[in-house]
């Protein structure tokens, strides 16, 4: 008996892969039965010359509304948590492993529900293709299902967290706890150091992506940089 093929959203890409392009195809992707309940799709939202991609899983309650990554309150958090870090939001890419609202009613309510497997490799191409285009240096997993999206099934957040593995997509990738996770946290004492313990990873990625940068520029560059801030004391 053949192998069942595992549809995906590669038929739904545009011949331009930019981001003004992926951003307007992927309204029409129906490559898995997400769309059909979902406001709309949610593509990633960031400049394409970004350096740091954060990936969360999928896109919450009011993303669907709005049609933007991370604004509700676990991105609210995150650019409170980026602010303390010192990353400039306006210079970093966010977007999601699936870019439809799973979620299951509840009265007047819509509560997340995890995307399976089948969702995730088939948004698989979204992602790869928003990924080609900005290059970022270092992609930053937001939460389990984004980690093992990226670094595979086998990969652990809680024995993996914060260290950095090479990847095709990136020269660094690294993983976090989502900051929804915070937000879950059951008391204000368990947040508030939930919430430092992510502020100092990315407090890593930053210094990660300094030091990068700085091999790339070379000794001379970070020289010629030393005269001038002598020269200015």
């Amino acid at each position: 008996m053949p192998a069942k093929r595992v549809d995906d959203a590669s038929r739904y890409l545009p011949e331009s892969k930019t981001l003004p392009a992926l951003r307007n195809a992927v309204q029409k992707c129906k490559a898995c039965d997400l769309y059909k309940n979902a406001t709309q799709a949610v593509f990633g939202a960031g400049p394409a010359s970004a350096r740091i991609v954060f990936v969360g899983e999928q896109p919450g309650n009011e993303e669907d509304k709005q049609g933007l990554p991370f604004v509700g309150p676990a991105g609210k958090l995150l650019d409170r948590a980026l602010v303390e870090a010192g990353i400039d939001r306006s210079e970093v890419y966010v977007t999601n492993v699936v870019k439809h609202f799973k979620f299951e009613e509840r009265g007047k309510r819509r509560i997340h529900k995890k995307p399976n497997s089948a969702e995730i490799n088939a948004c698989r191409p979204w992602l790869e293709a928003e990924i080609s285009v900005i290059k970022p240096k270092i992609i930053v997993c937001l939460g389990a299902t984004a980690a093992q999206a990226i670094l595979g099934r086998t990969y652990r957040l809680t024995k993996e967290r914060g260290k950095f593995t090479q990847h095709e997509w990136a020269p660094y990738v690294s993983a976090t706890i989502h900051p929804s996770a915070i937000l879950r946290a059951p008391d204000e004492e368990q947040r508030h150091q939930q919430f430092q313990d992510f502020v100092a990873d990315l407090k890593q990625i930053k210094n990660k992506l300094q030091r990068a940068s700085e091999a790339e520029e070379g000794p001379f560059l970070s020289l010629d940089r030393d005269k001038v801030a002598g020269r200015s004391r």
